[in-house]
């Protein structure tokens, strides 16, 4: 199993030599992947009562440019977006900027996308809310396609690309996508033709459950079950730390194939507080894994 960490959006603030001391020390501690969440838009809670989740008051870097910046500051651990909203960003821009940030961190690009919860986000980037769902499926086949070769031509239901394509292309010619949630027609699509798959629970008996039906639509569509990766996330302010180690070792026997460890909400006020949190944790984990 593969130990990444979760990058604290919400929480290391807007200070570029911050966000450098956690991606490097990170690498330094020995973990092998940065996982970063994603949103463009908060909502504004004064015109919507009862508004849960992220809004306005909550600071999230732009996927992106911070991979980018944080390419240049490392030379080993994968960079995950974890995950990016993709059905309401265009498609082939996104295809060149996770390329783009493929070749700047010599092949370490891992895109994990999901469709989303938020309508706002969606308005403002004017991108259809209903139908996201579907979409994220044709941009899956057609960032694939541009990631392959120089030039393509690709007609679909909403994207039309006459003989064009990114420059430069990934490292490998491709860039593994992963894919959230758990909704049954996500689960088909991740057995179908997803990498990984980025479950947010507990190594329960649900969890199980999602993971067989996961692993018998792969066969159905041909596949090998082991195909497909797994990346757990462990978020240590909704355990209880008695039961860290017992999450690990749940989702080990489940076959994870990865696992996120997440800082965030556990009243740490400075990134020194995060990354001794995450220095503590590498060495507990790696005892069983």
């Amino acid at each position: 199993m593969r130990i990444g960490a979760v990058f604290p959006q919400t929480e290391i603030g807007t200070d570029p030599a911050d966000v450098a001391r956690w991606a490097t020390q990170v690498e330094q501690l020995g973990y092998q992947h940065i996982v970063v969440y994603d949103h463009v838009l908060g909502a504004g809670t004064s015109t919507r009562e009862g508004w849960r989740g992220y809004s306005s008051d909550d600071s999230f870097h732009e996927v992106f440019v911070l991979l980018g910046y944080v390419a240049a500051l490392t030379t080993s651990v994968e960079l995950v977006t974890g995950v990016l909203i993709l059905p309401q960003r265009q498609t082939v821009l996104v295809a060149k900027q996770a390329a783009e940030v493929d070749v700047l961190s010599r092949g370490r690009m891992r895109l994990g996308i999901g469709v989303g919860w938020n309508p706002v986000e969606y308005e403002g980037l004017g991108e259809s809310f209903a139908n996201r769902g579907a979409r994220s499926e044709e941009q899956i086949e057609l960032m694939r396609a541009l990631w392959a070769a120089p030039t393509i031509t690709y007609h679909g239901r909403w994207h039309h690309v006459d003989n064009a394509g990114i420059r430069p292309l990934p490292v490998r010619q491709k860039i593994p996508i992963w894919i959230g949630g758990v909704a049954e027609t996500v689960l088909r699509r991740i057995g179908r033709i997803g990498d990984g798959w980025l479950p947010q629970r507990p190594p329960d008996d649900e969890a199980a459950a999602l993971l067989n039906r996961i692993r018998g639509y792969a066969g159905e569509a041909g596949r090998s079950p082991t195909e497909i990766g797994i990346e757990a996330r462990l978020t240590i302010a909704r355990e209880p730390r008695d039961s860290w180690l017992a999450f690990v070792t749940g989702w080990q026997k489940l076959g994870a194939t990865h696992l996120g460890i997440n800082t965030m909400g556990m009243g740490f006020r400075s990134v020194d507080e995060h990354l001794a949190a995450l220095a503590g944790l590498i060495d507990r984990v790696r005892t069983i894994v």
